[in-house]
């Protein structure tokens, strides 16, 4: 499913767009949940990086698509933005925040259709399962295969990757459910534990680059059978 954002001020727009999207789901079959914001303040508000595509207004009230891509940008790297606008100047600025592509007002369903698909293209090129994480810096993207384990220290996460440790806060049962036929088992009450990074298992801990991680005795059984049933899919 593709995670889309309209981000248009005139309600016109807006529902033109909704109805061109549903059309596009059913000539191809995609599937797309949609989710419109009134003004780029509305957005970049609590933006969790959730989207994969925002079609955004470049000329809003209150916050300026330009503006408002300007600080997606600082925290999402990998969202695909596509401005609309009535104005070819303002479209050209849009490669300043590495904008896919803009769609010119009045919109026509045609190149609408080619410009989204393009689009969903770039998304699916780069598509692996990634979880989006709400750090203090900012929000990061991490591919599943780069996650070693992720461990719940009180009330916070830390994920633990070879280059380094992320910390949110967040539950593990949340993050849990999220990875579930992914790979990823739950070792002890507090530690979720990649499958693809486990080098053995060494006194009742399971080996993750050099690291032992208590297997808790309860799931021990489950453990060793989910860990033969991931190997053997190999």
């Amino acid at each position: 499913m593709i995670n889309l954002a309209i981000v248009e001020d005139e309600d016109h727009f807006a529902r033109e767009l909704s109805e061109y999207i549903s059309r596009y789901e059913k000539e191809t079959g995609s599937v797309i949940s949609v989710t419109r914001f009134c003004d780029g303040d509305e957005i970049v508000e609590n933006y969790t990086g959730k989207y994969d595509i925002i079609l955004m207004d470049i000329q809003m009230k209150f916050m300026d698509g330009m503006t408002a891509a300007e600080k997606i940008r600082e925290f999402d790297k990998d969202v695909v933005i596509i401005f609309i606008t009535n104005m070819i100047n303002y479209a050209i600025r849009g490669y300043q925040v590495d904008a896919l592509d803009y769609i010119l007002k009045p919109i026509e369903y045609f190149p609408f259709s080619q410009k989204l698909e393009r689009a969903i293209g770039r998304v699916k090129n780069r598509e692996t399962h990634v979880l989006a994480i709400n750090t203090k810096e900012g929000i990061v993207k991490l591919e599943l295969d780069e996650i070693f384990f992720i461990e719940s220290e009180r009330h916070n996460l830390i994920y633990h990757t070879r280059d380094n440790d992320y910390v949110t806060r967040a539950k593990l049962t949340d993050v849990e459910e999220s990875v579930n036929g992914l790979g990823f088992f739950r070792s002890n009450k507090g530690c979720l534990v990649n499958m693809r990074h486990v080098d053995g298992v060494k006194d009742n801990c399971v080996v993750i680059g050099g690291v032992l991680l208590p297997i808790a005795r309860a799931r021990k059984n489950d453990f060793m059978s989910a860990l033969a049933d991931y190997i053997g899919d190999f």
